[in-house]
């Protein structure tokens, strides 16, 4: 269903010859992107006119899981995900379903930005009690159990049970039982706490994955190679992004309301997670040697041949 409504909506995706152009002569541009505090750059851009300043037309589809974008930006029915969550499309990388290119990084974890949560009456007072508990992750075998598992491990402690929750239906799982805890990530980790009180069991971006990248804007080789000024031209314009975050977080603060449920009274209480000016392959090897050592992937994968420079 979302690859026809994508469909329907992004008939002049940029085209093999750099020209796919909208309405005013600007490049059209179609990205799918999560409602995370992932995406902040990509609105942050959008919202103070960065995009157009560099030609571009760029379009946006929420959509709840990146997984569900993927059939999609395989049919060239989207020009690129934001927020990807890098798992998802390494695995598909490898499995050749897809050939993806890395145009620019979304996040790295920070601290507080990606939490473990249970409830504040729960019977669950450490990493080890959660062994054989149940815990709500956004997409199963993805980089939420990936380095959480690597944490477990490092504090001597068994895996819980992943149960596939979408994150906006984390606070409501939790309060009903349906799970022990959820790993959830901003805004929805304030969100639950704010109006649940739910209690910070641990900070999921802690030792040993701490700054680790998370997710990234992801596109296909074909586009990446047709598209070569429209992607600088991007890039360029997130990177601006980024540096008016730098200087001012509040911006950041501000733009959350206007494409997530969350309130800006809790936006002022998020924890903003690192938003990289420029894509590090280095970086990002430490994610993808994670996935080869917990069997995510068959063999290594360099992060740099995938890079759009």
């Amino acid at each position: 269903m979302l690859a026809t409504a994508l469909a329907l909506t992004s008939a002049a995706c940029g085209d093999d010859d750099d020209s796919g152009v909208a309405d005013g002569g600007r490049t059209k541009v179609t990205v799918a992107a999560l409602p995370l505090v992932d995406s902040a750059m990509l609105y942050l851009a959008q919202d103070r006119g960065l995009f157009e300043k560099e030609g571009l037309d760029v379009r946006i589809q929420q959509i709840q899981q990146s997984l569900q974008a993927l059939p999609a930006l395989s049919k060239g029915q989207i020009d690129m995900v934001a927020s990807a969550n890098y798992v998802t499309y390494f695995q598909a990388q490898e499995k050749g379903t897809l050939d993806v290119r890395i145009v620019a990084e979304a996040i790295r974890a920070a601290p507080r930005m990606m939490e473990v949560l249970v409830p504040k009456d729960s019977d669950i007072k450490s990493v080890a009690d959660l062994t054989g508990r149940k815990l709500a992750v956004n997409v199963l075998n993805n980089v939420q159990s990936l380095t959480f598992d690597e944490i477990m491990a490092e504090q001597g402690a068994g895996k819980p049970v992943y149960r596939q929750i979408p994150f906006p239906q984390m606070g409501a799982a939790l309060d009903k039982g349906q799970v022990d805890a959820v790993h959830v990530v901003e805004p929805f980790d304030s969100a639950i706490q704010d109006e649940l009180g739910a209690r910070v069991l641990v900070d999921g971006a802690s030792a040993p994955v701490q700054s680790i990248p998370l997710s990234g804007y992801l596109t296909t080789k074909r586009y990446a190679s047709g598209n070569v000024r429209t992607l600088a031209a991007f890039q360029r314009a997130l990177k601006a992004a980024v540096q008016i975050a730098a200087k001012d977080p509040e911006a950041v603060r501000d733009i959350l309301p206007t494409y997530t449920k969350v309130t800006s009274e809790q936006a002022r209480k998020i924890d903003l997670p690192v938003f990289p000016p420029t894509a590090d392959a280095e970086q990002i090897a430490r994610l993808t040697d994670l996935m080869k050592k917990r069997g995510m992937l068959k063999k290594p994968l360099d992060p740099a041949v995938l890079l759009v420079k």
